[in-house]
């Protein structure tokens, strides 16, 4: 009777114990992130009825993902950190149904220095992981764990040639969707030097602000004198498109982080550091050409791995996305918009903290080994009891 009652209290216990991990695995791995996600919602725009030419765009901007390669970061720290990233944005993918998925920058944490074997493998990842419908259009710009900051770009050009092969993104692009302009650019480029990256960038960039610019009072002649001389007969682009999205990995020109709050803003021991031009900003000097040339209603930038929003000298809004991947964050989080040609509004979604996951896991640990405790003193009581007895019962004998 001992052993038949000690068989069913093992049996009893590891089924508990199955099926309370399988519980906790599901609820910590997958429903976690619609709990949270679903919190969320597409900001609010007021929209004239009457003048609505085609319906609002619905974006989704996240940034800095840094998927791990094989030489940094540990294994269970990629496979950790990638399953975060890819339940998130498949939640909020399927819950959200986003028209356009834009990704600035730093895409993967060893682009810079991976063999073009190891890129393939990169490549296969990353597909998986935001692998969306055809109707979701995905765009991203280059960042510099992509290709390396501006030495290495500049010395090794296959880079930049490799990046922008598979994702089909030039140093500058013009983008038009739904009647709203989008440019484009690759910080990495913005150096104002003669490297060939950088002139073809400068090219590229001359000859989208000729496009935007074609309709408009050329008053500043300083800014315009390496466009075409000749004034052209006719303009790419209708005379009242919208002022476009600037759309980068870097932010623009700021000395510091001081103006940054919220609750993904900079710890304060970095608030105070002096950013540096061309590695934590683009220069002053090129964000000024930049802000002249493209004359942007919005600058959307990443890199820094905090949030930050901030208005320019000349009055254009600048939102700094931070890190999606928990690898960077305890509280990653991404940005939803709409945008219409006249108007924007922009919400941001975060996803849940990994200390909570975490927490989840140690508390529910806990509270499960403490309900099973007294079924197993009981137990062991009454084995107890009944050795006892049946010792007694032989020295009586």
């Amino acid at each position: 009777m001992m052993r038949t009652s000690s068989t069913l209290l093992y049996t009893g216990l590891l089924k508990r114990v199955a099926i309370f991990a399988v519980c906790l695995f599901v609820f910590c791995e997958w429903f976690i992130y619609y709990l949270v996600i679903f919190q969320c919602s597409w900001p609010e725009i007021n929209i004239d009825e009457n003048n609505r030419q085609s319906e609002p765009l619905k974006a989704m901007l996240l940034t800095d993902t840094h998927l791990l390669g094989s030489k940094d970061g540990h294994w269970f720290d990629k496979l950790r950190r990638e399953w975060q990233m890819e339940r998130a944005f498949q939640t909020a993918l399927s819950h959200f149904n986003p028209d356009v998925v834009f990704l600035l920058g730093d895409l993967f944490d060893e682009g810079m220095k991976c063999s073009d074997e190891e890129w393939d493998f990169y490549i296969q990842r990353f597909r998986r992981m935001f692998r969306h419908s055809e109707h979701t259009e995905l765009h991203v710009v280059v960042g510099n764990h992509d290709i390396g900051f501006h030495p290495d770009a500049s010395r090794d050009k296959h880079l930049f040639r490799r990046f922008s092969s598979v994702f089909d993104s030039p140093s500058v692009e013009l983008l038009s969707i739904r009647g709203n302009l989008f440019v484009l650019v690759n910080s990495i480029a913005l150096q104002g030097d003669e490297c060939s990256m950088c002139s073809e960038a400068m090219t590229q960039l001359m000859s989208v602000a000729d496009k935007l610019n074609c309709h408009r009072e050329r008053t500043k002649k300083e800014i315009y004198e390496d466009l075409a001389k000749k004034q052209k007969t006719s303009c790419d682009l209708p005379k009242d498109s919208p002022a476009p999205i600037l759309i980068q990995h870097f932010p623009l020109y700021r000395r510091t982080e001081v103006n940054c709050a919220g609750a993904d803003a900079p710890p304060a021991e970095e608030k105070n550091s002096v950013n540096r031009e061309k590695w934590e900003v683009v220069s002053k000097k090129m964000s000024n050409k930049l802000l002249q040339l493209i004359r942007p209603r919005l600058v959307l930038s990443g890199h820094t791995h905090h949030g930050c929003y901030l208005v320019h000298d000349d009055g254009t809004p600048e939102m700094t996305i931070p890190s999606f991947s928990w690898r960077n964050r305890n509280n990653p989080s991404f940005v939803l918009s709409i945008i219409t040609p006249d108007k924007f509004a922009i919400s941001k979604c975060f996803i849940p903290r990994e200390t909570t996951v975490i927490a989840v896991y140690i508390i529910a640990g806990a509270v499960f080994v403490l309900m099973n405790l007294r079924p197993t003193y009981v137990y062991l009581r009454s084995r107890r009891t009944c050795r006892q007895i049946k010792y007694e019962s032989c020295c009586i004998r």
